[in-house]
């Protein structure tokens, strides 16, 4: 089974990446065939400044090993080594209506927020779909609000194949009944935990976007600044506190035990205790779950020679995994071999 999922560097790790997605792709890498690219390409529609974007990218790639991604076990690269995302998403944006893109959600949400209307934050779900389809992805991890760019990619696979091979039927693409098997597979979404939605520090969404994140890998100070400045309400010590509706409970379950988590909903009850001990509980399941990655981040901080390695040898892997998709891909088309 072939897994693929690409994150754009586009700052700071902070906890609600790695409960909703990174905790997840590291443990993949021991249930299929793993890529994970850092999608650096994608990240030029918010990232105008070249150093910033290099350091971006290096940080991705040092977050994932950190955290135990094995590159003997799975394939990481940044996109941009790999030509042929580009020369795919062409291809794929003439058959792509403007339609399907004009409904996209995370298009007009970024337009509602602000963003320049340009072509590339209009053609982003081109170039994603273009990321899974180059290597035949069977399964992609996503979340409960990213499902719709995965229907994209199916339904531009689908458009591609109708289009470029000759008796396919989109109700077979496999072509298990007899009829003409896609040239681009159709890949399904392996949807991810619940807990893919990680409230900030201020009750909202964590997003480097709203700056409420709890940073991974920042410095001690910085991280003890973020949790102890949780937004809390006005609750006298001593009284009972709802757990439920309460941020730094919310956080801190995301940590412990369903028995650790039991207890400290009953201490809130119960009353008695101010929220600053809870953020100071909170602050070392932080360090009880996260410094030895930490740890292992700096030292590899100081290895760039050994990151960029397992970038290059990755890239070349997934080279090798793609050429055989985009050779078919450009014989469909009418485009000249390779040479």
């Amino acid at each position: 089974m072939r897994i693929l999922s690409g994150v754009q560097p586009s700052g700071k790790l902070h906890i609600g990446n790695y409960f909703g997605a990174i905790r997840q792709f590291v443990e993949l890498q021991d249930k299929g065939e793993a890529l994970y690219f850092i999608a650096d390409l994608h990240a030029l529609t918010t990232v105008r400044d070249g150093a910033t974007l290099q350091r971006y990218t290096r940080d991705v790639a040092l977050d994932f090993l950190a955290f135990g991604l094995d590159p003997r076990k799975t394939v990481l690269f940044r996109q941009s080594d790999v030509p042929f995302h580009t020369e795919l998403c062409w291809i794929l944006g003439t058959v792509t209506p403007v339609a399907l893109l004009e409904r996209g959600t995370s298009y007009k949400d970024k337009l509602a927020r602000g963003f320049s209307p340009d072509l590339g934050l209009f053609s982003y779900p081109v170039l994603q779909a273009a990321d899974i389809l180059l290597y035949g992805s069977e399964l992609v991890p996503v979340g409960k609000d990213q499902t719709q760019h995965l229907e994209y990619t199916r339904d531009i696979a689908v458009k591609f194949n109708s289009t470029y091979v000759e008796g396919f039927d989109p109700q077979d693409p496999e072509g298990k009944t007899g009829k003409a098997q896609g040239i681009l597979t159709l890949p399904k979404p392996l949807t991810l935990d619940a807990t893919a939605v990680v409230p900030g520090t201020d009750g909202q969404k964590m997003s480097k976007s709203y700056g409420n994140t709890i940073d991974i890998f920042g410095d001690d100070k910085s991280v003890k600044k973020q949790i102890m400045g949780i937004v809390t309400d006005s609750t006298p010590v001593e009284a009972p506190k709802d757990p439920e509706r309460n941020t730094v409970f919310q956080l801190l379950r995301l940590f412990l035990s369903a028995e650790e988590q039991s207890a400290i909903a009953d201490s809130y009850r119960r009353g008695g205790t101010g929220y600053g001990e809870y953020k100071k509980r909170l602050l070392e399941a932080f360090h009880a779950r996260f410094d030895e990655a930490r740890q292992r981040r700096a030292k590899l901080l100081s290895e760039p020679e050994k990151v960029e390695a397992i970038l290059q040898e990755g890239a070349r892997k997934a080279r090798a995994l793609a050429e055989p998709i985009i050779d078919q891909v450009r014989r469909a088309v009418g485009l000249p071999a390779r040479t």
